[in-house]
């Protein structure tokens, strides 16, 4: 017999915004308001900080419409942060909770915030409060452990593909001025970004023409001759890398050396890379280089999102209220990619523990022997995940007329 626990619910969201993320948070809203066992629906503004300074909202007063709404809205509705908690803070934090009567808790994020949740589950059971905790992931850099891939990740692989496709005509147009492009995308300690530029190729000559990701160091002197034999067998370069990349010593090959740019969690932030290279290639190779380095937009845009990536983002949040309700705890909710050629994913769950702070590395097999592009078993994993069909661009033929002139 399932233990229906009465209390009220709250819901926040932390870590990096992304295009689906209010898609799970309407799926926590639609889902707890099914059940009367949950009273009060709560939102965190700010993530945890919110529930540590008892910042609160009432999101059963919010209008119908807004609930509807936050399907179509990108970035996080309840505001998001990248705390980490220290010791003192769980007092605090169980004190909120107690006070307010809450017994379900969901947290909508990525590898830390699955060890925020781990930990308020933990300081729960020890003083005997009993909280639900389950975890609703997210993340656009598709690095959490035990599910086949991240709500998030599907819609920025999309707009990394469309907008590295469109990059790329950029540079085929004008190409007798701008030789080499080089194209930086986010990710921190994963290529899960980088890879999903090259899901727009459909021949070797299409852009992105090199690929590299933080899973396989970068040596300069490689990525020049990369360069350069591209360019030699068709004029230009397009190439797209990833924030994160490591050199031989596994250190970033750029990164911030100050203070303020460094998180609670010790990230330092990253970017550079793409300027640095085009450096490098304007001084081993003389040849003029661009950088694009979209930085934030990437991941917020709701214009690309990913229809697959929506409901998907809808269903995690769907299914922590459900199992929560049936007395699940400690929990994260995943997907699970049926087998065969037809795309399905049902939600599972794993435990908090075996999530927290694990990060998952695009596989070896999805990266080509060369380390500078992507297999065939990549895309057949990703192309599921990005939705409708990539736009198809026409190339006009070359077919020269006979000079008249200067023959």
């Amino acid at each position: 017999m399932v233990d229906r626990l009465k209390g009220n619910l709250v819901v926040g969201q932390s870590g990096g915004p992304t295009a689906v993320i209010n898609s799970s948070l309407q799926g926590v809203l639609e889902e707890a308001k099914c059940h009367p066992e949950i009273q009060g629906i709560y939102g965190m503004l700010n993530g945890i900080e919110g529930v540590l300074n008892e910042n609160m909202i009432d999101l059963r007063k919010q209008p119908p419409a807004t609930i509807k709404g936050l399907s179509s809205t990108p970035s996080a509705a309840l505001g998001s942060c990248r705390y980490k908690l220290v010791p003192d803070d769980y007092a605090k934090i169980l004190g909120v909770l107690r006070a307010h009567n809450i017994r379900y808790f969901f947290y909508i994020g990525g590898n830390d915030s699955m060890d925020t949740s781990n930990k308020i589950s933990q300081a729960a059971r020890k003083e005997g409060y009993e909280l639900r905790v389950v975890g609703v992931p997210k993340t656009i850099d598709n690095d959490l452990k035990m599910t086949d891939h991240c709500p998030g990740y599907g819609s920025v692989a999309r707009w990394a593909a469309i907008s590295t496709m469109e990059a790329g005509l950029d540079t085929a147009a004008i190409w007798v001025v701008d030789k080499v492009k080089v194209i930086e995308v986010m990710g921190r300690d994963t290529g899960w970004i980088a890879a999903a530029t090259t899901l727009g190729k459909r021949s070797e000559d299409d852009p992105p023409h090199l690929t590299y990701l933080p899973e396989v160091p970068l040596i300069p002197d490689r990525f020049i001759d990369d360069v350069k034999t591209v360019y030699e067998r068709i004029g230009f370069c397009v190439a797209s890398v990833c924030e994160g990349l490591k050199d031989e010593n596994g250190e970033p090959l750029v990164e911030s050396k100050r203070a303020i740019d460094t998180d609670t969690f010790g990230h330092k932030q990253l970017g550079g890379v793409a300027e640095y290279l085009s450096q490098l290639v304007m001084s081993k190779l003389s040849l003029k280089a661009r950088f694009d380095k979209p930085g934030t937009i990437q991941r917020v845009s709701m214009m690309m999102a990913s229809k697959v990536d929506l409901k998907e983002a809808y269903n995690v949040g769907q299914a922590a209220v459900k199992q929560a309700i049936k007395g699940v705890t400690d929990k994260m909710v995943t997907l699970v990619r049926a087998p065969g050629k037809i795309y399905h994913c049902s939600t599972g769950l794993v435990a908090l523990e075996k999530v927290a702070n694990v990060t998952k590395a695009v596989p070896r097999n999805f990266i080509n022997k060369e380390g500078n592009g992507m297999t065939d078993e990549y895309r057949r994993y990703a192309m599921p995940l990005i939705g409708d069909p990539l736009p198809k661009y026409v190339k006009v033929k070359k077919v020269l007329i006979a000079k008249k002139v200067n023959s």
